[in-house]
């Protein structure tokens, strides 16, 4: 069984018995939800859709048009396209919302629907809500239009130029500085849509490039999870090559993951807080990221002389606190950095662009702009309870043997040490606790995570 039904869309493998696999059906059943939710806000609504590079992504996208505008609901098909891309491009077109069909860092056999509100950016939870009700409800239950108020298909291949036109009317970016810089990247595209939105970015910035992966839609050479141990072959080039910079991104292009000149990996983790390194050289204000992220962001803000605040994970749980405390940038720890002046949503263009800045401007390497942050070391772990069980008493008891620290009950429960932090997180699907922890050094913070782990074995 892989289907995974949650606030934030449904996600799953190709194939199988519906309500088991991502099928028609289940594709069908929450389109036809999204779609009701939408008229009940909007007498005409027009949705855009766009989809990463993966093979199904013509047949979920089809299934989806299909249904919508059986409902009397207008589509924009961008087609080939970025996550952020297609939020962006809901908020030019004065669009009512938005799919994007990917599943994100996850293999090949994978897709998923991501919905979006008119403002371009994640449903919020409690819509969420409403819509898995109604689609575990069944698509039978959706109204459809006649004939005459069949919803009409338009296409738009602009979508990724107006990205980066916005890119380079940011007042941050500086197309000139950077091209002064003579730098050099090598590009893993994962042979998705990196391959259409990179290349030109660094065109109009001046960067020279070598690209990678750069053909056979949705044929993943790797994981396509932009970590460390898949990217052997982008360090290797990076090295061949004597380039600046390594990039890697996943298939949807909103996660942005780096290797220095020197091979090293930059870690995922450090992604948001070089680009809010050199955000702050120009804005002073509060940053945001998730309670799983590095303390590195806190440790840069109260350097600065600025606020870190900390977020359930989510994209949208992020955004809705940037929004409250008026952040200059967030973002989560997996490379998703989240630029307001841009828009909210995760971008591994605007992150591309904002730390080529900072190396231009700088006049210093990744690795030297590396040794300038605090150095942490991350362990992610889960173990398996029994079902009779609850998660909940379970993190009760960790709490409870952590009682003297400061405990964040938020998401999950999360114990923050003087200079260590330990966190459980129930997964939604199944009956594990995930505990990750981070410490200065991999002793510590595998030493934290086993001690979660004696306690609850």
């Amino acid at each position: 069984m892989s289907l995974i039904k949650s606030v934030s869309g449904i996600r799953g493998t190709i194939g199988g018995k519906p309500g088991d696999n991502l099928t028609p059906p289940d594709i069908i059943a929450f389109v036809a939800a999204y779609g009701t939710w939408l008229l009940k806000e909007f007498v005409q609504p027009a949705v855009v859709i766009g989809r990463d590079g993966r093979i199904s992504g013509e047949g979920v996208k089809n299934l989806a048009i299909g249904t919508l505008r059986a409902m009397g609901i207008d589509v924009i098909d961008l087609d080939y396209s970025t996550t952020p891309s297609v939020e962006m491009y809901v908020i030019s077109s004065g669009a009512s919302g938005g799919i994007i069909i990917t599943a994100s860092h996850n293999p090949a056999n994978w897709n998923a629907l991501k919905f979006l509100n008119h403002a371009g950016e994640f449903i919020s939870q409690e819509a969420g809500e409403e819509i898995k009700s109604m689609a575990e409800a069944g698509s039978l239950n959706a109204v459809y239009a006649d004939v005459n108020r069949y919803g009409t298909m338009s296409h738009a291949d602009d979508a990724i130029q107006r990205h980066i036109d916005s890119i380079l009317k940011h007042p941050l970016i500086d197309a000139a500085i950077i091209r002064n810089a003579e730098l050099h990247v090598v590009v893993d595209c994962i042979n998705s849509t990196g391959n259409i939105s990179i290349p030109p970015l660094l065109e109009k910035l001046g960067v020279r490039y070598t690209l990678l992966n750069d053909g056979q839609y949705g044929q993943f050479a790797h994981n396509p999870e932009p970590l460390e141990h898949h990217l052997q072959d982008l360090i290797n080039e990076v090295i061949a090559q004597k380039a600046n910079m390594g990039i890697s991104i996943d298939p949807d292009v909103d996660r942005l993951a780096l290797v220095c000149e020197n091979g090293e990996f930059f870690g995922e983790e450090y992604t948001l807080v070089c680009a809010a390194d050199y955000v702050l050289n120009h804005s002073q204000g509060a940053l945001v990221t998730n309670l799983s992220s590095s303390r590195a962001l806190g440790d840069l803000a109260k350097a600065r002389g600025v606020e870190c605040f900390y977020a359930p994970v989510g994209e949208v749980h992020v955004v809705r606190e940037m929004k409250l405390r008026n952040a200059v940038l967030g973002g989560e720890g997996n490379g998703g950095i989240i630029d307001p002046k841009l828009h909210y949503g995760r971008d591994a263009l605007i992150g591309i662009g904002l730390i080529l800045m900072h190396m231009a401007s700088s006049k210093k390497s990744l690795s030297e702009l590396r040794k300038t942050y605090p150095e942490y070391v991350m362990v992610k772990d889960k173990i398996t309870f029994d079902p009779k069980q609850s998660a909940t008493a379970l993190m009760d008891k960790v709490a409870e043997h952590f009682k003297e620290h400061s405990l964040d009950h938020r998401d999950g429960l999360k114990v923050d040490l003087e200079s260590s932090w330990v966190q459980l997180r129930k997964s939604n699907t199944e009956p594990i606790l995930r505990i990750y922890s981070e410490a200065r050094t991999i002793e510590e913070a595998q030493d934290l995570v086993d001690q979660v782990k004696r306690l609850l074995s």
